[in-house]
């Protein structure tokens, strides 16, 4: 590993943070993050960082705000610090969803973000499965973002083969249609069938109508998400395809956001399980509900900012 490497946690998913150095075998740069009375955030960096590679390891998730005034304030300080190189480590990207003007008179707030991480002084990007690829464009400095879909595979293969084999009656569902090319992507690496449903609101005030694109009679079907939110469309989904006959529906998603009552409705629910990754830290109902699980993406993180270091392909790994 490169001697002037600095790896900088923000206050957003220290455990994430730590595992990565673990990974690495470099200690986290010491640091000084604090409020204000008024809520102000101070970030002071304590040891020598001129001419170091610095990584920022920052998800802008919930308070979202907070969390992505933390990651500005720490790139402006590594700046005035005067380190080489600043690369912001963002494995959830707030805001992905506004990236586009869905109503008149609505922002891009997704390349606002955008705009503010690379005015702050980052010279690159490192993220995961952002909730649209255009998003990239946003930006006039790389950006790397990494797939969770090898961590996710792997799961699956290690909880559902049968003497190293899938099942031959395993369906990969996408929740909707903007999903398929990730959940034809997994289907792909699994040899398994693909099905998709497709979900529309007739009218304001009423519940979504759910018709299934694909066979589910008699099926273990996986639900694949890039996020979970409020849970309600995946459960709705998990609904849908039991009515449609399958034998179990469980999910696996990248960003476990599950906001407002989101764990709740999956303890109610029909799923076996929702697994994604520790790109979000995990709250205490996220922990204590029997049907959540979350994998580690520390060590794709590490090995990304390994080869960022050492000036080495990325996309390498998932090739």
């Amino acid at each position: 590993m490169a001697s002037n490497l600095k790896l900088i946690a923000g206050t957003s998913n220290q455990p994430l943070a730590h595992a990565i150095a673990k990974d690495l075998g470099i200690p986290l740069a010491q640091t000084s993050i604090r409020r204000f009375a008024d809520m102000e955030v101070f970030v002071e960096i304590l040891e020598n960082v001129r001419g170091e590679d610095a990584f920022v390891i920052q998800p802008t998730s919930f308070p979202s705000n907070d969390t992505l005034m933390e990651l500005l304030i720490t790139i402006d300080a590594l700046k005035r610090s005067s380190a080489r190189r600043i690369t912001a480590v963002v494995p959830y990207y707030g805001y992905a969803r506004q990236d586009r003007k869905s109503t008149p008179r609505s922002p891009i707030t997704a390349k606002l973000v955008a705009n503010l991480i690379t005015v702050a002084g980052a010279d690159r990007v490192l993220t995961m499965d952002l909730h649209a690829g255009q998003i990239q464009g946003f930006f006039d400095i790389p950006v790397d973002n990494l797939y969770a879909a090898p961590v996710l595979v792997r799961d699956i293969r290690d909880n559902m083969a049968i003497q190293g084999k899938l099942p031959s009656d395993l369906t990969i569902v996408s929740p909707d249609v903007g999903g398929v090319v990730r959940a034809r992507s997994l289907a792909k690496r699994l040899d398994a069938d693909l099905a998709i449903i497709d979900k529309r609101r007739e009218r304001a005030g009423e519940s979504e109508v759910m018709n299934i694109i694909g066979d589910a009679q008699d099926r273990h079907c996986i639900l694949v998400d890039d996020m979970v939110d409020s849970a309600g469309t995946l459960c709705n989904a998990a609904q849908a395809l039991m009515d449609a006959g399958a034998k179990t529906v469980a999910a696996y998603c990248t960003h476990g956001v599950f906001s407002g009552k989101a764990v709740e409705r999956i303890t109610a629910s029909v799923l076996t399980a929702v697994t994604c990754t520790d790109s979000i830290a995990a709250t205490e109902a996220v922990t204590a509900c029997a049907k959540l699980r979350q994998l580690s993406i520390a060590p794709l993180l590490a090995e990304a900012i390994a080869r960022i270091g050492q000036e080495r392909s990325v996309s390498s790994l998932f090739t």
